[in-house]
């Protein structure tokens, strides 16, 4: 969809509404969110903030994905997240932000004016409560990957990163993840190496590993089906009837 298409498209009608910051909005308050929202697009290698710049906005990612990154004072660059459609951006009451973020693929994103959304905050507690839903998701999803980088092999790391994409696609369509799950992997390979700490000829390995095996099924380079996604879990080191990846 292009950035024309999604400014004409209404609040209550959004493709993220039932996952994002207006989730548990009712109608008068997503008339007030659409007094002060806009949407920007951001081409794959662009900047959306770097860190340390003052943020005028607030937003939800709608399409593509961003990552967020951090450099030291040597020029290194650590990635340490992805941002996927329904994400926030942004912190309420704070003047900078804290990472790079940068997108990835191409990127549309909802944003809201950072003071007019602070003060309709404030005065709406859906909207503080569903961002503060929200944060906690963001705080499991970080612990969750610090053991994903830490303690699993390679092909445990690329099975969790298929299985969290597969999760969030399946959840924007409100598709059941009983059956076969189908998605469009926007990441490149070398973005998922960079991700993952592994290097390109890893990655590629260990996809071809996890079709081989039946677990995927690639249509091309970036349409993935999930046949089972028991077993896609499974070849991520985590009990299916365990927590679920955000």
């Amino acid at each position: 969809m292009t950035l024309p298409q999604f400014q004409s498209i209404q609040c209550a009608d959004c493709p993220i509404r039932h996952r994002a910051v207006c989730a548990r909005c009712e109608s008068d308050e997503l008339e007030a969110l659409d007094a002060i929202k806009y949407y920007r697009s951001y081409e794959a290698g662009q900047p959306v903030i770097w860190s340390g710049d003052e943020m005028n906005f607030v937003g939800s990612v709608v399409s593509g994905i961003a990552t967020l990154t951090q450099t030291m004072e040597d020029g290194r660059t650590q990635m340490v997240g992805l941002l996927l459609p329904s994400d926030f951006v942004g912190r309420p009451g704070r003047q900078g932000a804290a990472y790079n973020v940068v997108a990835t693929t191409d990127v549309v994103m909802c944003c809201f004016r950072k003071k007019p959304f602070e003060e309709l905050m404030a005065k709406t507690p859906h909207i503080a409560h569903r961002l503060l839903e929200m944060t906690l998701d963001e705080l499991d999803a970080a612990r969750e990957w610090m053991l994903v980088l830490g303690r699993k092999t390679a092909r445990e790391k690329i099975a969790s990163l298929l299985a969290i994409i597969a999760r969030r696609d399946a959840s924007l369509s409100t598709d059941s993840l009983t059956g076969a799950v189908s998605f469009d992997l926007k990441l490149t390979r070398e973005a998922m190496a960079d991700y993952l700490g592994l290097t390109l000829e890893t990655v590629s390995r260990q996809i071809s590993a996890l079709k081989k095996a039946g677990v995927i099924v690639l249509e091309g380079k970036r349409h993935v089906t999930v046949p089972d996604m028991r077993l896609l879990i499974e070849e991520a080191g985590d009990d299916s009837d365990g927590g679920v990846f955000c």
